[in-house]
């Protein structure tokens, strides 16, 4: 019996960053698919040329929230690739510190951001996930420093110490939402061979 050679897929994971937080989720996301034995690229659309998007199998897109927008190269590539995205498994992810309040408003006010950004792209993505960010006092400016200690003490947070820095990121949140979308791509072959091993057509 001859047995198929299996190519393993490939992911792209591009994102937009200020201050890293995207940038360390993205780079957590290629870890999990790499240790599914799929190949990952992560880009960061502020310093790496976008590579060819028909090279990849499907694509991981990611942007942080700043006063109600994510990064303007993230929109701009997201426009510019919408019908690649459409036509590939894809999906979004968010970066924000209002993805911490549990509440309806919390929830709703991330979901309006979301919506505005479909409305200005457009593109819907199938699969989409919203992460807490983090509180990176020692690397804001003065200015964004301040601002940011009187948003969360006004939220009634007491990480107001602006010597250190502050992450909120659930990591098996992030890991979930990589796994699950990797069982969207492929069904596995065997319990023991990874989801994203499949013959090359």
């Amino acid at each position: 019996m001859v047995t198929a050679q299996l190519t393993p897929l490939r992911v792209l994971i591009v994102y937009g960053t200020n201050e890293g937080q995207t940038a360390r989720i993205a780079q957590y996301l290629a870890r999990v698919v790499r240790g599914r034995g799929c190949i990952a690229t992560s880009v960061d659309l502020r310093s790496v040329p976008v590579p060819r998007l028909e090279s990849y199998d499907a694509v991981i897109v990611g942007a942080s929230l700043h006063a109600g927008k994510y990064q303007k190269q993230v929109r701009r590539f997201v426009r510019q690739y919408r019908t690649v995205l459409e036509r590939l498994p894809s999906a979004f992810f968010s970066v924000s510190l209002t993805a911490l309040d549990p509440t309806e408003a919390g929830r709703e006010g991330v979901q309006r951001c979301l919506d505005e950004f479909s409305q200005e792209t457009g593109w819907r993505p199938a699969r989409v996930a919203s992460f807490a960010g983090a509180l990176p006092y020692t690397r804001y400016r003065f200015f964004t420093r301040w601002m940011m200690k009187a948003i969360v003490r006004s939220k009634g947070s007491r990480d107001l110490d602006t010597s250190r820095n502050y992450e909120y990121t659930d990591w098996n949140s992030v890991g979930r939402f990589a796994e699950e979308f990797l069982e969207t791509l492929e069904p596995a072959e065997s319990p023991d061979v990874c989801s994203c091993a499949c013959s090359s057509m």
